[in-house]
């Protein structure tokens, strides 16, 4: 008798009597990490800087314009991002936020640590509480997961994301010829 090859099968909402005939197959997943508003909003304005730095400064209300993030909140962010040393600003009409870095020089995890703190989301955490003895049994596995979540976003810059959407816009960008 010939093995069959196992298929992947994605989740989907379905029935569950449709899905209890898949019961023995492999099923695929698609992981996700979990980054608080803020940090998105974050990682946005950053990038949104990044973007638009040959500009020098730039308004908190056009960042919060093309973003789509509420200005009182984006406030709050880009004070924090201010605390960590990653933005200078400028008060006054002619007043706005730059980045103090190139880029390329300031990554993901750097922005992800100033407006979370040193534990950010994708690093694992430690509890205590009932039921240690198992949790502890899987503390090796949540420090796997956090080192490699840490790793991608380490090593991903600003200057990298900036490419990539420049990218892009540009790919999608119709192009006429007479």
């Amino acid at each position: 008798m010939a093995k069959r090859a196992f298929q992947p099968v994605v989740v989907r909402a379905e029935p569950w009597f449709y899905m209890a005939k898949r019961a023995f197959q492999p099923v695929v997943v698609r992981a996700s990490v979990r980054i608080s508003a803020k940090g998105e909003y974050a990682i946005q304005a950053v990038l949104d800087l990044s973007l638009h730095r040959e500009r020098g400064l730039t308004a908190i209300q056009e960042i919060a314009r093309r973003q789509a993030i509420p200005q009182r909140y984006l406030e709050q962010v880009l004070l924090a991002l201010k605390r960590a040393g990653l933005l200078t600003s400028k008060r006054g009409s002619a007043g706005g936020y730059q980045l103090t870095r190139q880029p390329e020089d300031i990554t993901v995890g750097d922005v992800l640590r100033a407006v979370e703190g040193t534990g950010a989301p994708f690093e694992a955490q430690r509890r205590g509480g009932r039921g240690t003895g198992e949790r502890h049994d899987l503390a090796e596995l949540w420090d796997e997961i956090s080192s490699a979540v840490s790793k991608v976003v380490d090593q991903l810059t600003f200057g990298d994301l900036a490419a990539r959407a420049l990218a892009r816009r540009s790919a999608v960008r119709p192009m006429y010829h007479i």
